[in-house]
């Protein structure tokens, strides 16, 4: 077997997992970072070097993909995310391609299909049976982002304090979040603006908050299910805009943290008539694929089935 090793770098707005792998798709070695998404966070650059130093002079390192968030969609950031994997990696083959484009590659293997996005942002993305790429949404929290975890999370926090002034119904969330917190409810307004007002990475923290509204949900609370049904018409919005641009019948499938929600997916699956498909890989182990079709290894399903359960385990051992 060639000694060759191949890195793949999954970046997103609130972690970036990066993942040392040989040429069967086993992972050796992982780092895991916070967000690296340069929309949104001034020490993003920062965060990415700490992360991929480790890596940096490994031997026989002969392919590298990263796969970041805004890439290709802002140019002056483009150029700068290639400069900072250029930098690390002077002498080793590199691609650097979009977070989502990754994440479609290894749910699909790359076969065309379409891939909804929910985590801290939101996004369609398709490639049609020519290979041609969509895609839909992806406009950052502040213009779009409607179905995402940060989307969630802050329509929650609108929804308790709407709780909390008598103009709309009584909500579990506001309790919920009032000790996930640990605030005081005795002056919600001070206890709830001073942590919003307080938060150094105000994106990813409000956007952890749908993990809550997904527990009531869970417990029943109307309000809480309410968000979860809206987060999936707006989900199913973003397939509908980008369908025509696949054959009939194109599969779909799923990434991002918000789908650890159950109910989301369920809520997605009946207003889109179709289950979702399995994605073949996670999206660190899109990034993967990337680095190994660089250098032409054959990638059949051995491949792709070993790299699914190394990634996967990767991914979980991220999470704890």
């Amino acid at each position: 077997m060639s000694d060759e090793l191949i890195l793949g770098i999954d970046g997103g707005g609130s972690k970036v997992l990066v993942a040392l792998a040989n040429k069967s798709g086993g992972i050796l070695r992982t780092a895991l970072g916070g967000g690296v998404n340069p929309m949104d966070n001034a020490e993003w650059l920062t965060e990415l070097e700490r992360n991929i130093a480790p890596f940096r002079h490994e031997r026989n390192l002969a392919s590298v993909a990263a796969a970041l968030p805004a890439y290709g969609e802002v140019s002056h950031l483009s150029r700068l995310q290639e400069a900072a994997i250029v930098k690390a990696f002077p002498a080793t083959r590199t691609t650097i391609l979009n977070d989502v484009d990754a994440a479609h590659l290894g749910a699909f293997a790359g076969r065309p299909g379409i891939l909804l996005l929910s985590g801290t942002g939101s996004m369609a993305w398709a490639r049609n049976a020519g290979g041609h790429l969509a895609r839909a949404g992806g406009w950052g929290d502040v213009i779009g982002d409607e179905g995402s975890s940060y989307w969630i999370g802050r329509l929650a926090l609108n929804l308790v304090s709407q709780s909390l002034d008598g103009r709309s119904q009584v909500t579990a969330l506001a309790d919920i979040i009032f000790r996930h917190l640990e605030l005081d409810p005795a002056d919600p307004m001070d206890a709830l603006g001073g942590w919003v007002s307080g938060l150094e990475k105000p994106r990813s923290s409000i956007a952890a908050l749908a993990t809550l509204v997904d527990c009531a949900a869970q417990a029943g609370d109307q309000g809480a299910i309410g968000l979860i049904e809206r987060a999936a018409e707006e989900l199913a919005k973003h397939h509908k805009a980008i369908a025509e641009h696949c054959e009939a019948g194109t599969g779909w499938t799923y990434a991002g943290g918000t789908f650890s929600s159950t109910r989301l997916l369920d809520a997605l699956e009946r207003r889109l008539g179709k289950v979702a498909e399995t994605p073949k890989l996670p999206p660190i182990g899109g990034a993967l694929l990337a680095a190994a079709q660089n250098l032409g290894w054959p990638l059949d399903d051995g491949w792709l089935g070993h790299t699914a359960a190394s990634a996967m385990a990767a991914t979980a051992q991220s999470r704890m």
